[in-house]
């Protein structure tokens, strides 16, 4: 019986509240904040926080956040929901501005596997961080720009060697239009914008993103048509599970872990390949009273969901899908296996995941890529590999991944989100 709160009008207000990873770090930091949890800073002590009684804090490092509730459990073992913030997409260049061909125009930098044709003809706004001079060092603030201020024209049918379009080069052809010279300058714009002086900006993390909202869709309101569900769609999904996980009895420390920059490999500061993830594991630990010894016992006996999302068979294109792993939209959460280890899933992963299902009272789904292309990857093998937890990878279908524009089921919302709360604190 599935227990989650989650629902599509829920993920579609945390999608467009969240343009961007800083933001989406920003939605979850505000959920958590107004249901009793406690900010850290990684900068401070932890030991005289009350991290072994009252049990529920996240910690917020650039675009990703790390959130767990411990109260009542007597066990330092944990139970992690793994997910990452970043979704591909057009990225503001260091010199930004030009003319070409008579307008102003704004160079931009695909980040990630974007499909580059689905940002073509959309009014684009723009966010993200800029980093300020100040007295004392440098501060941050988020930005957000709701206007269709960009946008990158298609070229015209008439001008293609034979009607048939062109292909997109990622240096030539997705630099956006900015407007007609002489007016402000984009940087100075965006500046502006954030309330904050141009001259004081000295460095800047910009993205665009799609300005038409999120919506339930569908004859019968049973799809979700968004940006970004891969892969705010487990962020949202996991966040609802953590929250209404609260009230379940649970042996073990439960934990939500979002990660930025999975869609370039998740090597930086903040990614799943970083420190992030072990470090704070291990001072909750010691915080709580254990010692380094403790913290290992404590790994080799925690297991991680790695969320992302999964690829429902699609109808136009069934013979690019395994015939035997048909995956459908509100056919339930997913689990992904794939014998080259490009997800980190095997048996005994399989089995916590399936037994989650089968506790939230939710379908389970197995997915295997077709062996004749190349299979993309999560955080899963890299959070295994990272750490030495037991990982497997798990996820919710969808259609048209990468796409400026994504589809999921309006029901597997839910579904996907009792299952992660059921994974978390087990029956």
């Amino acid at each position: 019986m599935i227990t989650s709160t989650a629902d599509a009008t829920g993920l579609c207000r945390f999608v467009d509240a969240s343009p961007s990873p800083f933001h989406v770090c920003a939605t979850v930091a505000d959920t958590l904040r107004a249901a009793g949890w406690t900010e850290l800073r990684e900068t401070d002590g932890w030991a005289n926080a009350g991290l072994a009684s009252e049990g529920r804090f996240f910690v917020v490092r650039g675009g990703s956040v790390i959130a767990w509730d411990a109260r009542g459990v007597d066990s330092s073992l944990f139970r992690i929901v793994g997910g990452h913030t970043d979704s591909p997409n057009l990225r503001v260049k260091q010199h930004p501005e030009y003319i070409s061909a008579g307008l102003a125009m704004v160079g931009l930098e695909p980040y990630g596997g974007a499909w580059l044709n689905s940002w073509l003809d959309r009014d684009l706004g723009v966010s993200g961080r800029l980093a300020l001079r100040g007295e004392g060092g440098v501060r941050q603030v988020l930005v957000r720009i709701d206007d269709p201020i960009l946008r990158v024209p298609q070229l015209a049918i008439h001008l293609s060697e034979d009607r048939k379009g062109v292909s997109l080069d990622p240096q030539r052809h997705v630099n956006a239009l900015w407007g007609v010279p002489g007016g402000i300058g984009f940087l100075d714009a965006v500046a502006e914008r954030a309330g904050v002086a141009a001259d004081d900006v000295v460095g800047w993390e910009l993205m665009t993103h799609d300005l038409a909202p999120s919506a339930v869709v569908g004859a019968a309101g049973d799809l979700v048509s968004a940006p970004r569900l891969d892969n705010q769609g487990t962020c949202y999904a996991g966040l609802r599970a953590l929250l209404d996980a609260v009230d379940r009895p649970s042996d073990a420390i439960r934990v939500l872990a979002l990660f930025d920059h999975e869609e370039v490999g998740s090597n930086s500061d903040r990614g799943a390949a970083s420190d992030f993830l072990i470090t704070v594991l291990e001072r909750i630990v010691l915080a709580r009273g254990g010692d380094r010894d403790a913290f290992l016992a404590t790994m080799a006996g925690s297991v991680c969901a790695s969320g992302d999302m999964a690829h429902a068979t699609h109808p136009n294109y069934p013979e690019r899908h395994e015939p035997s792993h048909t995956i459908a939209v509100n056919g339930g959460p997913v689990l992904k296996v794939n014998q080259n280890l490009r997800y980190a899933s095997d048996a005994t992963g399989e089995a916590v995941f399936a037994m989650a299902c089968a506790d939230a009272g939710v379908p389970l789904q197995r997915y295997v890529h077709r062996a004749d292309l190349p299979c993309g990857s999560t955080i899963g093998p890299i959070t295994a590999t990272r750490t030495g937890l037991s990982t497997v990878d798990v996820g919710a279908p969808q259609l048209a991944m990468h796409s400026a524009r994504e589809v999921m089921g309006a029901s597997d919302v839910a579904s996907y989100s009792a299952a992660l709360q059921a994974f978390l604190a087990p029956a």
